[in-house]
C-alpha cells in the first residue's frame, strides 16, 4: 500500500506544481547541494557583506580566494580564533594579496546569524581579519558550495579554479594549544599552489557545527 502511495504522488506532481502556480504558491524547489569539484571551476555567487560592500566570485580572478564557513557561536569556530589560529592564517594571507571570505549561511533566529551591524561588532570581538564577512541568510550559497559544517573551507586560484575543500585541518578535537601546531590544510594548499608545486591534500573531511540552515 506505502508502494503505491508514493507513485501515486509521483504521479500527481506535474498537477501539484499547477495548483501550487494557480494559488501563487512558490513552485520552485529548494537548492540542490552540488558538491563543487577540484579541478573545476568554483560556482559563481553575489552576496552583500556586514561591511556594507558585495562581492561576486568571478569579479576577483587574478586572486586567490579562501572561503571560510563561519558561525561565531560554534565552539569549533570559536576554538580557531580564540587560539589566534583563524585571525592569524586570515592576516597572512590577506597581506600576501589573497582574498579571505568568511560567509554566514546561519538563517535568522538560528545561531551564528547577526544583522551586519551586530555581525561586524562579533568580527571585533573575535579579532577577525579576514577582508570580508558576506551574509547568506537563505543558505542558498551554502547549499551550492554543500556546505555542512563552520568552520568549511574552500581555496581557489586565481583562475577560478576549485584547488581545495573540506576542513581546516584534520583534527577535530586538537586543544587549544594544539590547533595553531596541528598540519594545516588551507595553508598548505595555498603555499603549494602559490609556489607552483601540487597539493598533496586538495580533499578531506570537514568537521564541526553543522551550518544553520532556514
Amino acid at each position: 500500500m506505502q508502494r503505491i502511495t508514493r507513485i501515486s504522488l509521483f504521479a500527481m506532481l506535474p498537477a501539484l506544481l499547477v495548483m501550487a502556480t494557480a494559488f501563487g504558491w512558490p513552485a520552485e524547489a529548494p537548492p540542490v547541494p552540488a558538491d563543487p569539484e577540484i579541478g573545476k571551476v568554483a560556482p559563481n555567487f553575489t552576496l552583500p557583506a556586514s561591511d556594507g560592500e558585495t562581492y561576486t566570485l568571478s569579479d576577483l580572478q587574478g586572486k586567490y580566494v579562501v572561503l571560510e564557513w563561519l558561525n561565531f557561536g560554534c565552539p569549533y569556530v570559536k576554538r580557531h580564533y580564540n587560539s589566534g589560529n583563524m585571525p592569524g592564517l586570515q592576516e597572512k594571507y590577506t597581506t600576501q594579496g589573497v582574498v579571505w571570505l568568511s560567509i554566514v549561511s546561519s538563517a535568522p533566529g538560528k545561531q551564528g546569524y547577526y544583522p551586519a551591524d551586530e555581525m561586524n561588532a562579533q568580527r571585533e570581538k573575535f579579532g577577525g581579519m579576514q577582508t570580508a564577512i558576506l551574509l547568506d541568510p537563505a543558505g542558498e550559497v551554502g547549499m551550492t558550495y554543500d556546505a555542512r559544517t563552520t568552520p568549511q573551507m574552500f581555496v581557489i586560484d586565481p583562475e577560478g579554479t576549485l584547488l581545495y575543500k573540506g576542513g581546516i585541518d584534520g583534527k577535530p578535537r586538537a586543544s587549544l594549544d594544539e590547533t595553531t601546531t596541528v598540519p594545516n590544510y588551507v595553508s598548505a594548499a595555498l603555499d603549494a599552489a602559490m609556489n607552483g608545486e601540487e597539493i598533496a591534500v586538495p580533499i578531506s573531511q570537514p568537521y564541526g557545527c553543522d551550518v544553520k540552515y532556514p
